[in-house]
């Protein structure tokens, strides 16, 4: 059987070793992310290898009825409905370890970009203003960072932080004690955490448990002046919450590499030319605006993962996943 695989958002490259590697199937390469407005060329797909910006809801799946399996280019998966794949019999598999460092390392840069007033002071130089007045920034050392989520990433941003001689509380729902002795930080409860970190950085997969875990009601516990740095997915922070704290100055500065709503940003040409998909939330929209346009936010746009090192093991691992579920043994399932 010539089944067909159908990958989105490849590079030349990737799409040249692609083909090297799945070669006797019919391959199909996609450069924007699928979706409902371009999926007829695509139902018959038996594979399905994605990235982020394409969300595969209930609907694109009800519409392949030939869909095996959903290869994820990613370690998150929220973006592909599992109840419904669970339903299908469709195998979900992903990239579970690519950017243990990677992440972690632009983490930090966000953090090292605000306390440094980094791009402020690259802008005033470049109009011709060489002086350092009214850039004054903050020192690390001594400062207690939160780290919400103490995976991979989470561990390797304690790292990076140790580094700086900085003292670290963590939050998770699953305590590693062990680890936490090595490399000497204290779990806390989640309010504690809110309560006592100078900076919070979030690196919690986005579940129902973890959605909104900074919001409106809690905001208050948190530190006068915290920094807040999240590299992990937009909703675990509240927009609208965001946007009090820096109003109210109860946060004093936030760098956001994922925003709540972000997949509206990224169809933001089409919304101008009307062609866009119908689910936009303008309200969220809105906000994002309001938060990219702030003066003590930096935003980049979902890049912490793109680097040489991980799209190389992503694209490796992706390649391992597909020829297990060809040969009848699926490694890194979700589903």
């Amino acid at each position: 059987m010539n089944m067909k695989l159908v990958f989105s958002e490849l590079e030349d490259k990737e799409k040249k070793l692609i083909t090297e590697k799945f070669g006797k199937y019919q391959l199909v390469f996609l450069n924007e992310p699928l979706k409902q407005d371009n999926l007829d060329k695509y139902i018959d797909a038996d594979i399905l290898s994605i990235f982020v910006n394409s969300r595969i809801d209930r609907s694109i799946i009800e519409r392949m009825p030939k869909l095996k399996m959903i290869a994820t280019r990613s370690t998150g998966f929220d973006h592909i409905d599992i109840e419904a794949c669970k339903e299908h019999g469709i195998v979900v598999s992903n990239v579970p370890r690519y950017g243990d460092h990677t992440i972690a390392e632009h983490a930090f840069a966000l953090l090292l970009a605000i306390v440094k007033n980094l791009l402020l002071s690259v802008e005033r130089v470049k109009k011709g203003i060489f002086s350092y007045k009214g850039l004054r920034g903050l020192e690390l050392k001594g400062k207690t960072l939160g780290v919400i989520g103490t995976g991979n990433i989470g561990k390797n941003m304690i790292k990076i932080a140790k580094g700086f001689d900085m003292t670290v509380i963590a939050y998770d729902a699953y305590p590693d004690y062990e680890i936490a002795n090595q490399l000497g930080y204290k779990y806390v409860s989640f309010e504690e955490l809110l309560t006592n970190s100078d900076i919070i950085s979030i690196h919690v997969p986005l579940l129902p448990s973890t959605r909104h875990m900074i919001n409106k009601q809690n905001l208050h516990l948190l530190k006068k002046g915290v920094i807040i740095i999240n590299t992990a997915r937009g909703p675990i922070i509240e927009t609208e919450a965001l946007l009090l704290g820096l109003e109210k100055g109860i946060i004093g500065a936030a760098g956001l590499d994922v925003l709540e709503g972000e997949h509206d940003l990224v169809q933001v040409p089409e919304l101008i030319n009307h062609n866009f998909e119908k689910q936009i939330n303008y309200k969220l929209l809105a906000l994002n605006y309001m938060l990219i346009h702030h003066p003590r936010v930096i935003i980049t746009p979902h890049n912490a993962f793109n680097t040489q090192e991980a799209s190389e093991r992503i694209l490796f691992t992706t390649i391992e996943n597909i020829n297990s579920f060809l040969n009848g043994k699926p490694i890194n399932r979700v589903v």
